[in-house]
Order: structure tokens, then C-alpha cells, then sequence
């Protein structure tokens, strides 16, 4: 019987969601990576292998959803400066629930399009 770890797990999830979405300048890719402690949220642009821009809950305070909240208004702000108004969603491989479904709010209620 093969023993897989929950990251492992994460990792197959997270290369079945890449086979399928990409980003590029004008609708780049929104990915989220979440630690024990904290939620980063990058714009990636696939085509030419940049980030536009990139947001973190480093500092932030309040609960753990409250900062995925301000941390996608922030990625939100900083797209709508560069003239970006839709993303693609890489939620990573984890569940859309919790903070991740916290920062996707925040940045649709800061004007990004999903």
C-alpha cells in the first residue's frame, strides 16, 4: 500500500490545476501559497515568466481570515495600478474554503475580476 503525505497530495492537486490554467500580461495568473502562518499572493505572467506583483500577511494583524481578506485587496490595488482588471485564480492546491476563499473575496471586492 503506498503511503502519500498531505503535501504530496497537494503537490498532484496543485500540477492538475497548472495543466490547465495559464496567465499571461493582460490576464495574469493570481497564485496563492499558504504556510502555517502565513498567506502569499503573487500576479504571474506564464508567457514571459515574471511577476507583476506580489502581497503578503507578513506584518498584518487580526485573524488569519481578516489578513487573507487585506491581502487581497492589496494584490487588487497593486493590479489596478499596472492597468489589470481580471485573473486567473490559482488557488494552488488547497481548498477553496477558509482563507483562501477570504483572499479571493478581497480581491473581488477591490475590483479584480475571476
Amino acid at each position: 500500500m503506498k503511503v502519500t503525505s498531505r503535501q504530496q497530495k497537494r503537490e498532484t492537486r496543485r500540477a492538475r490545476i497548472r495543466t490547465k490554467i495559464s496567465g499571461s500580461a493582460d490576464k495574469p495568473r493570481l497564485s496563492v501559497f499558504k504556510s502555517s502562518k502565513f498567506i502569499y499572493a503573487q500576479l504571474i505572467d506564464d508567457r514571459s515568466g515574471t511577476t507583476m506583483a506580489a502581497a503578503s500577511s507578513r506584518g498584518l494583524s487580526g485573524s488569519q481570515i481578516e489578513r487573507s481578506a487585506e491581502v487581497g485587496k492589496k494584490i487588487a490595488e497593486d493590479a489596478k495600478a499596472k492597468g489589470i482588471s481580471k485573473v486567473v485564480f490559482d488557488r494552488g492546491g488547497y481548498r477553496y474554503t477558509g482563507n483562501i476563499k477570504s483572499l479571493a473575496d478581497g480581491a473581488r471586492n477591490a475590483g479584480l475580476s475571476m
